[in-house]
């Protein structure tokens, strides 16, 4: 029996590898005998370096860079020496996760922090750099990200525009004199799994500005400014990618990455799937056990349970999923490889018990589930 786990990440609760070890635990109890393949994965948002270095010969290198509201904060990224790549997760230098609730500005948080992570990058000599851009504070186009690497954003006086989107409605002039030469020989390739534009009703702004601290006027503010951010990108760079999917992702980070660095987007879950090698390991399995959170409709636009199921069904393996809470409309999914889905609580729970009990859970699920497919297997 060869059963792949591949699971994404319980936000605020376990990691992709804690997910696959205590569904592993499960499983082991009821088929002691059977092969285990851990593959902890992501798509694209927190948790997307860990998983790649844990399936791959790699580094995790550390420093301090600048945070979403200007303070240091210390931020990881991944290094593959093999073949010059960086894995850069925009989360741990411009992440929501890093200002608290209470403190939460889209008017003023700056992707600044991941250009510095990008030029660590560029230090190190990399050719290719991987940017998972999900779970950003941030709503500034990606403009932080870029005045780091050497882009100058001027206002009418001459002078340099303070951090955040807000300020760009200010925006006069860009300057790219002194942008770092070494970004046009390196190949940019964006994890994201989200496929917004830059502005309007469905852009950056709109959608994904309010749980980032913006208030409705903001939002409407933010929009504006981000358009004028694009008016004066598309001058400069002779092309205009403001409607492209995926512009809108990370508060407008994607878009400064198809506009400045030429980058391609790929799902994030395709992306952690190649690096780890998922689909050489699902070959020849008798099942595979995947897993998020919270399991629903929006799982299909991308997400880690769907690009499991898609490899998956190639191979004709069945795919199982494990989820915190099954949402709205989590059926449709069984249209697309999923067989059949199992929720982590058995009863009434608040969200602090799953989290806080998720281990055991995950662990008499799994076990739970072992026994059902022994059952309708016949097998011993």
């Amino acid at each position: 029996m060869k059963i792949v786990i591949a699971p994404d990440s319980f936000k605020d609760s376990l990691s992709a590898q804690g997910v696959a070890d205590a569904i592993g635990l499960g499983l082991r109890e009821v088929w002691p005998d059977a092969q285990l393949i851990k593959c902890p994965m992501a798509d694209g948002g927190e948790g997307t370096v860990d998983a790649i270095l844990a399936a791959c010969e790699s580094e995790l290198h550390r420093i301090n860079v600048r945070g979403p509201l200007g303070t240091q904060v210390p931020a990881a990224w991944g290094w593959l020496p093999q073949s010059h790549t960086a894995i850069i997760e925009m989360a741990e230098a411009s992440g929501l996760q890093l200002v608290p609730p209470g403190q939460r500005d889209a008017c003023i948080s700056s992707t600044y922090g991941t250009g510095e992570l990008i030029r660590e990058a560029l230090d190190a000599g990399a050719q290719r750099v991987i940017l998972a851009i999900g779970g950003s504070a941030t709503n500034d186009g990606g403009a932080g990200a870029m005045q780091a690497l050497g882009a100058r954003l001027l206002d009418k006086q001459g002078e340099t525009l303070p951090p955040g989107g807000l300020a760009l409605a200010q925006l006069a002039r860009i300057d790219l004199s002194d942008l770092d030469p070494r970004l046009a020989k390196v190949r940019f390739d964006i994890a994201a799994d989200v496929d917004n534009p830059l502005c309007g009703p469905h852009g950056a702004s709109a959608i994904f500005g309010p749980q980032k601290g913006a208030s409705a006027q903001q939002v409407g503010q933010l929009d504006r400014a981000l358009g004028h951010f694009a008016d004066h990108c598309a001058k400069v760079l002779n092309k205009d990618v403001r409607d492209e999917p995926g512009s809108g992702a990370a508060g407008g980070l994607g878009f400064a990455a198809k506009a400045f660095l030429n980058a391609q987007f790929t799902a994030g879950v395709e992306v952690v799937a190649e690096l780890v090698g998922l689909a050489e390991l699902v070959e020849g399995a008798d099942l595979v056990i995947t897993g998020e959170g919270r399991f629903d409709a929006q799982t299909l636009r991308g997400k880690t349970p769907f690009g499991v199921a898609r490899i998956a069904r190639q191979y004709g393996v069945p795919v199982i999923v494990i989820a915190g809470t099954l949402g709205e409309d989590y059926q449709d999914l069984y249209q697309h490889g999923i067989d059949a889905a199992f929720s982590l609580t058995g009863g009434p729970m608040t969200l602090e018990q799953a989290c806080a009990e998720a281990p055991v859970l995950l662990r008499e699920r799994a076990g739970d589930i072992a026994r059902v497919w022994r059952l309708a297997a016949n097998k011993p």
